[in-house]
């Protein structure tokens, strides 16, 4: 919203070259706001920008801009500039936007660190991606247990400006083991002479550097966190995760999610910036193996083909049968897929859920099927005795109404129960459950579905129709 509506007098200052304005104007923005403006703006006029801000300023705004527009200005920055803006960022926004780089370009930008920073970006860098170790900052306060409160509110005083949070200090023992967390207001509250050892119970949940991001989540909601401490394999405090860095790896577990219920491969990129190519053969796999399945429903309809022959009306609740089953298979298996990711519903938990979904077939089948039955009869009805037109449907409409409402409810039965269960038995075999996507669970559920169809059809019409 700021960014369209400042970008014009952004634009206008720009061309003027008042540059004192400019500086004057983003002084008084928050960086995430200032970051949102200078996204809008065109690479060189961002340039521009990123010259005559502060170094501060500068680094902060940074960390607020997409990978592809921080690579991009990098480029286009002196040396000097570039340095200052990796220097001052944040070690856990600067090892992700190395993630992002090619390993040429991470060599160039490693050289750019001083000393001190470099070490903990290639220390950082060395945890396997995707790991808790490549989302943690090593900026945090530690204490000692043997401290009094005064000494603490004179350590955080020193030192806690450049601590990504000061909501919680830790203690730690003379190794740099972690004895324990705790909240800020602790301190606040206490007596100045009172001793860490005092307050603190050593009851405390951290994360292990080697933990994947998912684990991370999960702790996170599990005991309603901000913050974390992150721990080697001795118990060693190594840095901190913030709930920050936990909202980018849920937007990037969701989005992986809802790209594999859509029928395709997770993109590696965001959609605008991956290659067409990139986009072909990530969808073309799923569209593949959906074509070659569907393919199937020709073979059921060859298999029944003296029944369609004498019985042509067959034909005309062919996509009523289909969509109804497809339909019912996606919303169980969406509905299951999430609830898994939620830890609403474990793999224990599968009888309990065929009951209750075996429940909702036979009630949704139900409603659909008399709604298709009605429509047939009443249909009939309209068409003889209002419109005076022939009867579609032939003298056993009746029979034709009950075998399609048989078919209905049997299809809807069997979606809603094949895609509830399909997501946990692909669990139970170690793979993802996202893959038993909506599209799959259609097509499964529209092969299956003839089948039931026909078999109600011939069950009910034959000697009539049949």
């Amino acid at each position: 919203m700021l960014g369209t509506l400042l970008g014009p007098e952004i634009k206008e200052m720009i061309a003027r070259r008042d540059f004192a304005g400019l500086r004057e104007t983003f002084a008084d923005f928050p960086p995430a706001e200032a970051g949102e403006v200078i996204a809008e703006l065109p690479e060189e006029e961002r340039v521009v920008l990123f010259r005559i801000l502060p170094h501060a300023l500068a680094a902060d705004v940074f960390e607020y801009l997409d990978s592809d527009a921080q690579e991009a200005l990098l480029k286009a920055m002196g040396t000097a500039q570039a340095a200052s803006i990796l220097n001052e960022m944040s070690p856990d926004d600067r090892t992700a936007l190395l993630e992002e780089l090619p390993g040429a370009a991470v060599v160039q930008m490693l050289q750019l660190l001083s000393p001190e920073e470099k070490k903990v970006a290639q220390a950082l860098l060395n945890y396997p991606e995707g790991s808790v170790g490549r989302l943690m900052t090593p900026d945090f306060i530690s204490v000692r247990d043997d401290w009094t409160i005064q000494r603490v509110l004179d350590h955080i005083r020193a030192n806690g400006r450049d601590s990504e949070t000061l909501n919680v200090v830790y203690v730690t023992d003379e190794r740099g083991r972690l004895i324990d967390d705790v909240r800020i207001r602790e301190f606040l509250l206490r007596p100045t002479d009172t001793l860490v050892r005092d307050i603190h119970d050593s009851s405390f949940v951290a994360l292990r550097a080697t933990d994947p991001g998912e684990t991370a989540l999960e702790t996170f909601k599990k005991y309603d966190r901000n913050t974390l401490p992150v721990t080697d394999s001795e118990d060693k405090l190594l840095g901190i995760v913030t709930i920050d860095d936990m909202l980018d790896v849920q937007e990037e577990q969701t989005t992986e999610e809802i790209q594999k219920l859509g029928g395709t491969e997770a993109l590696d990129e965001p959609y605008m910036e991956a290659p067409l190519w990139e986009l072909v053969k990530k969808r073309a796999v799923w569209l593949v193996v959906l074509f070659l399945g569907e393919m199937l429903t020709t073979t059921v309809m060859v298999g029944f083909q003296v029944q369609l022959e004498k019985a042509v009306v067959l034909t005309f609740f062919l996509p009523l049968i289909m969509s109804a089953g497809g339909n019912s298979g996606s919303q169980a298996s969406t509905l299951i897929i999430r609830a898994m990711s939620l830890g609403e519903v474990r793999l224990r938990d599968w009888w309990r859920v065929m009951k209750k979904e075996i429940a909702s077939g036979l009630i949704l089948g139900g409603i659909l099927a008399v709604i298709g039955f009605l429509r047939i009869v009443m249909w009939v009805q309209l068409s003889v005795h209002l419109f005076h037109a022939t009867n579609p449907y032939g003298i056993h409409y009746v029979s034709v109404g009950i075998a399609v409402a048989i078919a209905v409810l049997g299809v809807v039965l069997w979606g809603t129960i094949s895609g509830s269960m399909l997501p946990l038995i692909l669990k139970r075999l170690g793979l993802d459950p996202a893959t038993s996507s909506a599209p799959f669970v259609a097509t499964l559920v529209d092969v299956t579905g003839l089948i039931i169809y026909f078999y109600a059809a011939t069950l009910i019409l034959t000697g009539k129709v049949l």
